[in-house]
């Protein structure tokens, strides 16, 4: 008798496998932000400075890390980028109350906050860490559960340094469950995330094809389009300032906040005056035959070359065979021309800039929302200016939700070199698809119920006072890994999982420190998963 063969199918990776994953990870979210609307406003910032100040010790650690993995940026820009993601973040809006209810006796009114619940925040290669800090300080604010998806190529940073935060909520007093990471994220899984019922609302920062999917998920979703910021330059400009605020806005960690200067549009009476003024600040300016090679290199058949994403001035360079001082900051590429045909006039995730001349300041207006009509619409545009008249005419006409005026784009639009809300999600509203037009903030994770008394005279508005919701009955029951009352964190994964599928991981108290990490892919394969997210938005 022949022997029996059995085909074994691995089903750890199957549909209904993924989304028992998703589902054991985000019913502990559930409960745990249950739990979480118990707490006042005073736990809930105690937390909340627990977590800012764990971010804020470990910033160094973090942005090492993440330029180490990733290759993207700059050590010293992303440590700064750490900080302002903690307490920065937390005082803008330490004033703001999202917990307790409030009264407007005049209207007759009262409102009653109601988190979001379980939020799933899908973060980028480019920012990892940063983004990661905002978005679980947002939903501390708010008594909301966060369920982190980091990029592939930025795992192991993210992984640990969302672990790290955990276990600092949970030792302020945070319910355990409240952070919570995917280990291992890949595509069917993170879909799964996104369309489960359990999930009350998706946070996306990352390459338009992300955005898009968290919108057509079925869930209420928060997003940001690509940049590709003009910067004009009036001839009413102090021209020194403007270069110098330029040039640190472009170097910034190699230019990879999508809030960064793309092209620079001058008049004709003041450009050789502001060519010296940006080589005089660390701008190393192109010939055209440079141009050229910059071009080829920056873009080609299959779009934008993702190796230059985050890498400094003369590392490019060098790539291309231009010899340029080993001080340089940034490269300027004159261009003659805005449009398709012109590459370079897209975005550039690195420290190259476009530099178009025009007569005019119509025509300078013109081309800026020419710029944007490539991609970037309704995020954002800068202009150095003392005129307000052009700095009036420039903003309304536009498209974009934010003009930074005499500050550096990179940190002005972001919240951290003027009075905008600090963010690393910026909205790009109506022009851009976007369901907000503004920098997202701890506001957006919270809706209110509102209270309305009749408004005739004779009807009288109760008495509020020192009134908040009341909870009846004991605590409801953690669902830890699936199993009721069960209070230790594991990993989870699903039934008959290989060895390559690790699962999700419940983010709570652990030992400390950096945890073994198996590099399952190379630093060139790592960098080309984000290949496909950059083409989606620079391929136009």
């Amino acid at each position: 008798m022949e022997p029996q063969v059995r085909n074994l199918v691995d089903i750890s990776t199957s549909p209904a496998a993924l989304r028992s994953c998703a589902d054991l990870v985000l019913g502990r979210a559930q409960w745990a932000t249950q739990v979480f609307q118990r707490y006042d406003r005073s736990a809930t910032m105690a937390i909340v400075d627990a977590v800012a100040q764990a971010i804020h010790d470990n910033a160094q650690k973090y942005a090492d890390w993440a330029v180490e993995e990733t290759g993207f940026g700059v050590p010293a820009d992303k440590k700064l980028k750490n900080e302002l993601s903690a307490f920065p973040l937390v005082d803008y809006y330490r004033d703001e109350d999202f917990i307790n209810p409030q009264i407007d006796i005049g209207r007759k009114i009262v409102k009653i906050p109601r988190p979001a619940g379980v939020i799933v925040a899908l973060t980028p290669a480019t920012n990892p860490i940063s983004t990661i800090n905002y978005k679980i300080i947002m939903a501390l604010m708010t008594r909301n559960a966060i369920v982190i998806s980091p990029h592939p190529a930025a795992r192991a940073c993210c992984v640990d340094a969302a672990e790290m935060l955990a276990r600092a909520a949970v030792s302020a007093g945070a319910p355990d469950g409240i952070i919570q990471i995917i280990e291992q994220p890949n595509i069917p899984l993170i879909e799964e995330f996104m369309k489960s019922p359990k999930t009350s609302l998706i946070l996306a920062t990352g390459g338009d094809a992300m955005v898009r999917a968290a919108y057509s998920s079925s869930n209420p979703a928060m997003g940001v389009g690509p940049g590709n910021a003009p910067v004009f330059v009036d001839s009413s400009a102090d021209i020194s300032k403007a270069a110098e605020r330029i040039v640190d806005s472009k170097s910034f960690d190699n230019s990879v906040l999508c809030t960064n200067e793309s092209v620079l549009v001058t008049l004709t009476q003041i450009d050789k005056q502001l060519r010296r003024a940006l080589e005089g600040y660390g701008a190393y300016i192109c010939s055209d035959e440079e141009t050229e090679v910059l071009r080829r290199f920056l873009f080609h058949a299959k779009g934008f070359n993702v190796e230059a994403v985050g890498r400094d001035a003369v590392w490019i360079a060098q790539e291309c065979g231009i010899r340029v001082p080993v001080k340089t900051r940034i490269l300027v590429t004159p261009i003659t021309q805005i449009g398709v045909e012109e590459r370079l006039s897209k975005e550039k995730l690195c420290p190259v800039l476009a530099y178009h001349v025009v007569p005019n300041r119509t025509q300078a207006i013109a081309q800026a929302r020419a710029i944007l009509r490539l991609t970037g619409a309704g995020h954002s545009a800068a202009i150095h200016a003392t005129d307000e008249r052009v700095i009036m005419e420039y903003a309304s006409t536009v498209e974009v939700y934010r003009v930074i005026v005499n500050a550096p784009s990179s940190q002005g639009s972001a919240g951290f070199q003027t009075n905008l809300a600090p963010a690393f999600t910026i909205g790009t509203g109506f022009f851009g698809r976007s369901s907000i037009g503004e920098n997202i903030g701890p506001q957006h994770l919270v809706h209110w119920t509102r209270i309305a008394y009749n408004k005739d005279p004779s009807e009288t508005f109760g008495h509020f006072e020192n009134l908040g919701p009341e909870f009846a009955g004991p605590l409801p029951q953690a669902p830890a890994d699936g199993v009721p009352g069960s209070s230790s964190p594991k990993t989870i994964v699903p039934p008959n999982s290989s060895s390559e599928f690790t699962g999700l991981k419940s983010s709570g108290p652990k030992s400390s420190g950096p945890k073994p990490y198996r590099e399952e892919f190379s630093r060139e394969e790592l960098r080309k998963l984000i290949a496909e997210e950059l083409r989606a938005a620079l391929k136009r």
